[in-house]
């Protein structure tokens, strides 16, 4: 079941001029409300200041409009902080303008509500409250001066620095939960006392919203008095398949062959037949190709398996990009069976190359390599960790464009992953850290990427072969320039920084090796060499310096007998 909750909302000019509190609450559709929540923030202009109205309702406007705009893929607090540190931007540029708005600035509270969970953002001296089991609690820290005379003075608002530090906190929600966002203006009037007894006084959220700033102007607020009420009825499913529960009801499709038909789609070919997965070439009544995945008929009471496929087509409709192959956007009603469907394109994956005796040139390596690293970059970008590049899942189409394959077991915070194995992947091309028990992230991706390049040049490992189950111990990488000698020394380098053995010696970001690769020999970068006391391992010191000492005694002691 989805979440249901009710909202009211009060905003009062009160004995100032004009109001420069502004409240927004949006509540989208099923859908999004399972993949984004719902946003409910109360904006107050800085009293006194020039502008302060503007800047509340055009931080209010920006960030409502523009959280639903990120990717799906990025968590809530991500997606938050990018959208506020972009008004936090907009504000002091429009102060810099327009010199009559010098000085414009807002507080900021937000709330979002999804499945189970709350996350709140909070800036300046707006508060959120919750009412828990008759229990009244303050949510947020007001960022003003620790000082009697200087409580009103803001020490963090938006528009008042470049670098803003925005509070943001996480929980769990309950049924019969009351959050309560207010300004300045009510909580100063009422209270926590006044506030609790607000939010016990009636069920209805309006009408605590209502009685809220219309208590705060009788207690004698002189500020504007806002205040959104969100009372929880019934908290949803923290699970982001849940919206796809329709999927999950269909079946696997049996096993198909060459001439099978389903769903309006011919079988052509049979591309991929492996233990967990089937790949088919199919082809529609128009006759154009695709590529339909699905698991073996075997799998159909395997919920994690079925899971998994449901979070790969999820994950893979939001990454549009020519890096990757696009998922047809079919409806459960176009379906009889659990599968989705992608683009086809004509081409080889690298892996089939090195198998028809394909010799990469360094040049071509090179350019690969500047692809690969353009289609990770924007994968990284989505907050989306692949796992599993290799060869195999590189594909170069007859349009010459490089498309990354299979997001089968890729990591992205949204998606709540099902138990896998503990370090999915090709162990050849995994990071050493990952061996560990390290979860896998970005320099993993990055790690990969260099072993690949490797890989195409010498068909080698830098580290030699690692077999499935396998506790590798990493030396020293065999530089590819011993296989090929010919291979210019700036390339050498990019690959041998890519595959260090420590996160931290590599490149930080896809783009940095991006950059790298399209520089070249203009801007080579250096590997410095590791001392020769750190290539053989402190131990290997020790034992040497135990049998010299030992030696020595020998000798002093052959000496005195003589």
């Amino acid at each position: 079941m989805s979440l249901l909750f009710t909202v009211g909302e009060s905003s009062v000019t009160g004995p100032r001029p004009r109001n420069e509190d502004y409240v927004a609450v949006v509540t989208p559709a099923a859908s999004q409300l399972a993949i984004k929540g719902a946003l409910m923030l109360v904006a107050d202009g800085v009293s006194g200041g020039a502008g302060g109205a503007e800047a509340a309702e055009m931080t209010a406007r920006t960030i409502s409009a523009d959280y639903y705009a990120t990717p799906d893929t990025w968590t809530i607090q991500h997606a938050l902080d990018k959208v506020v540190q972009a008004a936090n931007l907009w504000v002091l540029s429009q102060a810099r303008k327009h010199s009559r708005m010098a000085g414009m600035a807002t507080t900021l509270s937000m709330l979002v509500l999804r499945g189970q969970r709350y996350v709140l953002a909070h800036v300046g001296d707006t508060r959120i409250y919750r009412l828990r089991e008759q229990c009244l609690e303050q949510l947020t820290t007001d960022h003003v001066w620790d000082r009697p005379d200087m409580r009103h003075v803001l020490k963090r608002a938006v528009g008042l620095d470049d670098q803003l530090n925005v509070d943001y906190a996480e929980g769990l929600l309950q049924r019969d939960d009351v959050y309560a966002i207010v300004s300045d203006g009510v909580w100063a009037a009422l209270g926590n006392a006044g506030i609790h007894k607000a939010l016990m006084l009636y069920h209805s959220p309006q009408m605590i919203a209502e009685y809220l700033t219309a208590q705060a102007l009788e207690k004698g607020s002189q500020d504007n008095a806002s205040a959104v009420v969100i009372s929880i009825e019934h908290i949803g499913e923290d699970h982001l398949t849940d919206m796809l529960a329709d999927a999950h009801s269909l079946p696997l499709p049996a096993k198909l062959t060459v001439g099978s038909q389903i769903d309006g789609f011919t079988v052509t070919r049979i591309i991929h037949d492996a233990r967990l997965n089937i790949l088919y070439q199919v082809r529609n009544s128009t006759g154009q190709l695709f590529v339909l995945k699905t698991l073996q008929p075997a799998r159909a009471d395997d919920k994690d398996s079925c899971e998994a496929l449901l979070n790969e087509e999820w994950l893979a409709k939001r990454v549009v990009s020519q890096c990757v192959p696009q998922v047809l956007p079919l409806t459960r009603e176009q379906r009889s069976a659990l599968y989705y469907v992608m683009t086809w394109h004509e081409g080889a994956t690298l892996q089939q190359r090195l198998d028809a005796g394909h010799y990469f040139t360094c040049n071509g390596v090179a350019n690969i390599g500047q692809d690969l690293l353009r289609g990770l970059s924007m994968l990284h970008r989505l907050n989306i960790v692949h796992r599993d590049i290799k060869p195999a899942n590189i594909h170069i189409g007859s349009d010459n464009r490089l498309r990354i394959l299979d997001l089968g077991v890729a990591l992205n915070a949204t998606l709540p992953m099902p138990e896998q194995m503990e370090n999915p992947g090709t162990p050849s091309f995994m990071a050493p850290e990952l061996f560990d028990g390290k979860v896998a992230d970005r320099q993993a991706d990055i790690y990969a990427a260099g072993v690949t390049l490797y890989h195409l040049l010498t068909r080698k490992y830098p580290y030699g072969e690692i077999e499935p189950f396998q506790s590798p111990r990493f030396g020293e990488p065999i530089r590819p320039s011993r296989y090929r000698p010919e291979i210019p020394g700036w390339l050498e380098n990019i690959i041998l920084k890519a595959i260090a053995r420590k996160p931290a010696d590599r490149f930080e970001t896809a783009e940095e090796m991006l950059l790298a690769l399209e520089h070249g020999e203009l801007k080579p970068i250096v590997i410095p060499r590791t001392p020769l006391i750190a290539r053989a391992r402190l131990v290997k010191w020790q034992w040497l310096a135990i049998i010299l000492l030992c030696t020595n005694l020998l000798l002093i002691y052959l000496l005195l007998v003589s």
